[in-house]
This record gives C-alpha cells, structure tokens and sequence, in this order.
C-alpha cells in the first residue's frame, strides 16, 4: 500500500462503554474499522463482506459481540455508492453475515436495544435517485432472520434516524426525510412528508410530533434528535427548514418543542448534517456536528467551536462513552478521532488509509509519484517508494489542485502538475498558479466539479481540458484555445426516474451538462474522442477543426458518459462506460465500436444485472482489457481479460495469485479503475512509462476501498491466494 494515509469521509461511529479503548468506524467507502487502543492504530474487519459502503454500524449494549453494520452510504450526495443491506457479526467482527433488507440501498441508522441483541431497527433512506417501496423504519426481533416494516410514508420518503430512548427502549424516535437526488448534477428534489415521530411500543406504532416544529409549507427538512440520558424528557433536535430552522430543545419528551438557537452554523446544510448529542451526565450539555464540532453548557441558547478546520471539517457523528464522559469518538470527513480527556487532545487520523479518490495518474521520474484528487482533502502526490524503507504518511504532499480534481503531471517536467480547473502547481517551490482560461468565469461557459484534464499521449506538450467544450493549450495554460462547440444537448429530456418531482420549469430548463469523459487517441493527435454527463459521444479527426455526433442509438438523456478509452491498436475503436445510476439504473452499460462509431455493440454478456460500470481500458499493448464495476452480489473490482479486440464478452470468474507491492513485479499496464461511482484513472495513453505494473485503487472490495496500492497481478493462473490479505479482487476471463 502507498496510502495517502489521510483518511476519508466516515458516518458511522461507536464504542463499547465497558471497553473504553475499543471503537468502531464506519467509513463511506472504506468499510468497518476497529481499534483497541484509543485511535493509535486502526485496522479492517468487514473485508470479507461484498461490500464497503457503509452507513452506520451498532454494538448490542448488553452483548458487544454482536455488531450490526447498515450498508450504503447512508447520505444524499451528488456521488455516491449504494449497499447491499444489513450484515451481522456475532463474534466481535471476525466473521460477517447477510441479514436482509439488500434493496434498501441507504442504511442511516441503526439502533439495538439495550438489553436484547437481536431486536434492531434500521432506518431506511432508500433509493437515492429513484422511489422505492423499500424504505422507512424497519424492525427485527429475531437478529435479522426477518423484518417487519413498521413506519411509512411514501415510495419518496426514507427514514434517516431512529433513537431509543436511553431509559426507556419503549419510546423510540425517528425522522422521515422526502428527498431525493437527480440525474444531473447537484440536482436534489424535497417534498412535504419530512417529519419527526414517535413511538411508544418499541417501535411497532408511530405517531407524527408537529407541535413547535415547523410545517412542509415552511420547507420543513431533515431532522436530527438526541436524548438527555440522565433526563430523557430533555430533548434536543437539530431542524433543516427554509423557515425557522434551528436547534430547538423539548422538555416534555419530545411531544412539543421551541427553537432555542437559530445560528446557522449549527444547522445548516441539513441535507449534510443532522448530530447532535447531549453529555451522558448533563442535560444542558449538547455537542452538534456540523463543518465544524460545537458544544453549549447552558441548554443550547449560547455555542462555541471546540473542534474545525485545521483539524478537520465536516464532522457526522459524535460518539460519547456514557460511563466515561470525557472519552469521546468524533467521526468527520477527514476520518476518525479519540479524545480521552474531553477534547484537550485528539489522536489522529493519519493512521486510517480510507481515502476516496477521484482519478489517479503518474509522472515520469524514478521513483514515480501517483497523483489523484482526494475527496474533502485536496489534490495529493504520494511517492511510490519511500527514502526510509516504507511509505507513510510523511511521504505525500498537497498539489495546489481541488478534492475533485484530474491531475496531470506534465510528461517533460514531473516537477510541473496541473489539477482541477486548472491549477499549475510547481513541486520545487511549492507555488500554484491558476492558468484556467480567464472567459472560464464566463456564464457561457459551464463546468461542474470534475472536469477532465490529461495531456494527448500523442502530444506531449497538448494539455486538453473538458468544460461544456473543449480547451487545448501547448504552453502550459499560458494561451488556451476553445476547439469545439457546445457538445451537451440543448434540450435533454427529463428521465421517469425524477418521478413525483417531474415538473414543467424542467422541460425549459438550461443546459446543465459539460464534457465528462475525453480520450485523446494514442495513434493520432488529430483524434479525440469526448463524452458527456447528458448522453452525447463525439470524436474529432482533425484536431477539433469538426466533430461527430456517434452516440450509440440507445442512449438517452443523462447516461452518463463516465469514460471513454480510445483504441490503442486501431484508429477507430473506441470502448465507452456508460453510468445511468443517477437515472436509478444500476445495469451495467459498456459498448464498443471498430468503426467511428457509425456502430456499436454493448458488451456485458455474462455480467452481473447489478453492476454500474464508470470505466473500460485497453490494454495498450495486449489487447487486454479492464473493466471494475459494482456489482449486486459484490461491490468488487471486476477485471476481463480479451485476447482479441473483436471477441464476444462471454464472462467467467477466476482467482489470481496475487504478490505485495513491489515483491515480483509483472503485468502490462496502468489500468482505470473506478469503485462504485467515484472514478479513478490512469491514461493508457502514458502508460509506457510504468509497462510492469497495475493499479487498482483500494486494498478493499468496497467502492473506494482504503487507499491506493499498487498489485502486480499474474493473469491466467487459477490459484489461491497464498497469503491473507486486505484485498479480493473479483475477475472475469472475457472469451
């Protein structure tokens, strides 16, 4: 593994009260995580489940054997990754099973009561960019043999928490959030079922609180709810509405309520953030979660900041040891944190290699450097070989470039990177320089937050870079020049996946869509290739002097064009990605073409039906081709094999022996690799300059797994894998 050791986003977080030393971390994309010494050290226990993305996990009070984890992210973001339900541990995490509720996608939250660990409830948040009928509250009295769905609403409307009540595990809370994501970018849909409820059966019967709170005509959101547990008829909640939002206080056990603080920065962005808990020994003392990390002493009329950037941002979950007050678990953006003293001090998150990564390259120096955009964290270099005989954390730097960013270290200066939109960062000195088009803070020009930029591995001195058209520059951003039109559609059709949130502003609505995908060909620098997040594949021949529209007859509008990867072995072959999970279609779409595109041929014959795919590469030199995706069983790199450009997909799966980092280096190339929906690339266009080696981001089988490692990979063997080891890479032999 060569990190970054930075960790990533992490939603889900938990201890053990009678075992102060022991926590647990649910990561995004990352998986479930232990450690046993307050946070100095962190290490992987839900790799041998199908999945890594989670949403919550919960210890049983009474027996911290069992561990549930609630799969799927857990959140409504632009980019995310679906799960594949409940999974249950009875032996403190070293085995794992599934427990049902697979379609759910979203898990928030998930509770167990305090004396019986095998009755559970799950809240639901369901399909993110689709309705479904399998969201809400659900219950189990039997561990998860079966469940029973006891509150909801609507196929629009998932349930984002539930809370027992800590002296009364009758009395249980949750909050229902009408929500949803859609097909293009940043767009969000609300409807007017929000709301908090109650019950008073253990969660069998529930009725709505509305008193003090404020109504769906006053654009009521999401809700976040804690008890007092030394007086659990004080209550606290954290309110999202477009209308007296805040933090509001119950003192009659949540039947009523009054808004006790409207600073913003305690509840805004609730679509993001909803924690907040009250000290186990102190009902006027209330921590909430938010950019930043605050606490109130009296009842939460007044607030301060005890925990923000430098030191993290972003902060989703608090957790406090109810026998131990001043040990704390703050899970954030940046990972997971212990304070043992009430947060005087911290230990950090240097030690949990969870990164979420967006793309990925290489330079050409000796040891190479990989180069990627690490979601809440900024663009980052990691060496590939450490002075010291090991890499650590030590061994990686800042590159100027945004979280979202492609970075493109220049192939004649690995000293020069350019990143994100676009930033020149110089290594020596440290200076980063923006070199973007100056007409790109134009309002005719539209991008989004990631953008392709890479250099023509035709060209060494051609940097390309994607907005809704296409830029090229051969002086390093000194002088850019614009060599397309728009390529998006002017006016896209809304998909039946927006649903009940379908309106007519949105058959007028403007353009919305850039150039997301561009693969400049190997084999002429006249050739490029482009796709757009609305749907539309273009390819010039003549430097950009024309284009062609050859988007494949079946796509429509918002089928994302992910990647596309130009022939290295014909001029007029090209392979393309297609991701439509923002449309609710978790199918896997690839298709190729020989031809230009005047034909193409969707190859997934023998793949799973689940399965979003971002990205296909060719191998540059043995016709090999690459293609991870999610898949409905596993959430797992998959790789095929071709020994021909024309051959029928016809897929089987394979075990390969697989060697550490460094230790017999084989293989052929840089590969594309992309986890879920967050993709991660390296050019076959410069792959030359590492022909023995392949990378795959994430020593996991979630869909960002936990860093970047590099694995030499032996094709065409079937053995076991000799050792244990974080990784199951899933394969696919392509006949």
């Amino acid at each position: 593994m060569i990190g970054p050791f930075r960790a990533g986003r992490t939603v889900g977080a938990v201890g053990i009260p009678s075992q102060p030393n022991v926590f647990f971390i649910g990561v995004n994309n990352g998986g479930v995580w232990k450690t046993d010494d307050y946070g100095s050290t962190w290490h992987p226990i839900f790799d041998d489940a199908p999945t890594g993305s989670v949403g919550d996990l919960a210890v049983s009070p009474s027996n911290p054997d069992v561990i549930y984890v609630g799969t799927g992210e857990g959140l409504h973001r632009p980019d995310l990754a679906v799960g594949d339900g409940m999974f249950k541990s009875t032996d403190g995490g070293q085995h794992w099973e599934h427990v049902g509720l697979g379609d759910i996608q979203q898990v928030s939250r998930v509770i167990v009561h305090p004396e019986n660990p095998d009755i559970v409830l799950v809240a639901g948040l369901g399909h993110p960019y689709g309705a479904n009928e399998m969201r809400g509250i659900f219950k189990s009295v039997d561990g998860g043999k079966t469940w029973n769905k006891t509150l909801y609403l609507n196929h629009n409307t998932g349930a984002v928490q539930v809370e027992f009540d800590p002296n009364n595990p009758k009395v249980v809370f949750a909050d229902m959030w009408e929500h949803q994501e859609g097909p293009w970018e940043n767009a969000k849909f609300s409807g007017p079922n929000s709301g908090l409820y109650k019950s008073t059966d253990g969660g069998d019967t529930w009725k709505k609180i509305q008193k003090g709170l404020p109504s769906a005509d006053q654009g009521l959101g999401r809700i976040g709810v804690a008890f007092a547990p030394n007086n659990s008829i004080r209550m606290y909640a954290t309110v999202d509405a477009r209308e007296n939002g805040g933090i509001y206080r119950s003192d009659d056990g949540g039947e009523s309520w009054a808004m006790v603080s409207a600073d913003n920065r305690l509840w805004g962005r609730g679509s993001d953030f909803a924690e907040i808990k009250v000290h186990p020994e102190d009902e006027n003392k209330v921590y909430v979660a938010n950019v930043a990390a605050y606490s109130s002493s009296d009842g939460g009329l007044t607030w301060m900041s005890i925990k923000g950037a430098p030191g993290g941002d972003d902060y989703h979950r608090i957790w406090i040891n109810p026998l131990q007050p001043d040990i704390m678990l703050f899970a954030a953006d940046q990972g997971a944190v212990v304070t043992v003293n009430g947060g005087k001090t911290w230990s950090s998150w240097y030690n949990q290699p969870t990164a979420q990564l967006y793309h990925v390259s290489t330079d050409n120096q000796f040891p190479y450097w990989v180069y990627g955009g690490q979601q809440e964290s900024g663009a980052v270099a990691v060496a590939s070989r450490g002075n010291g005989g090991q890499i650590s954390f030590r061994d990686f730097m800042g590159v100027g470039a945004d979280e979202y960013a492609f970075v493109a270290p220049d192939p004649k200066d690995p000293n020069i990177v350019y990143g994100g939109r676009v930033i020149r960062f110089n290594k020596k000195t440290g200076q980063s320089q923006n070199v973007a088009p100056e007409i790109l803070r134009s309002e005719n020009i539209r991008y989004l937050r990631t953008m392709p930029l890479m250099f023509h591995p035709a060209d060494d001195s051609m940097l390309l870079f994607g907005t809704n058209v296409v830029w090229k520059t051969n002086n390093g951003g000194q002088n850019w020049e614009i060599i397309s039109p728009d390529l998006t559609r002017e006016h896209p059709e809304v998909p039946d996946s927006v649903g009940d949130f379908k309106n007519e502003d949105m058959k007028t609505m403007p353009q919305r869509a850039i150039v997301y995908a561009l693969a400049p060909s190997p084999l002429d620098k006249d050739l490029i290739w482009t796709g757009t997040d609305d749907g539309l594949v273009h390819f010039t021949n003549d430097g950009g002097k024309t284009w062609q529209d050859v988007t494949p007859p079946s796509l429509t509008s918002w089928d994302k064009i992910s990647q596309i990867d130009a022939g290295h072995f014909n001029k007029g072959t090209a392979y393309i990605a297609v991701n439509a999970i923002r449309k609710d279609d978790m199918k896997p779409h690839i298709y190729k073409t020989h031809d230009f595109g005047k034909t193409w041929e969707e190859i997934i014959s023998g793949m799973n039906s689940f399965g979003p795919v971002n990205v296909i590469r060719e191998d540059h030199k043995k016709r090999v081709f690459y293609l991870p995706v999610l898949n409905g069983k596993y959430i797992s790199p998959m790789m095929m094999a071709c020994p021909g450009s024309h051959c029928v997909l016809t897929c089987q799966p394979v075990r390969f022996e697989i060697w550490s980092f460094m230790k017999t280096i084989w293989s052929s190339a840089h590969t594309a690799v992309q986890y879920g929906y967050w993709m991660i690339s390296v050019p076959f266009g410069n792959s030359t300059r590492h022909p023995h080696q392949i990378f795959i981001y994430s020593n996991h089988r979630g869909p960002h797994g936990f860093g970047t490692i590099c694995l030499p990979i032996r094709p065409y063997r079937r053995r076991s894998l000799p050792v244990k080891i974080h990784l199951m890479v899933r394969f696919w032999i392509i006949n």
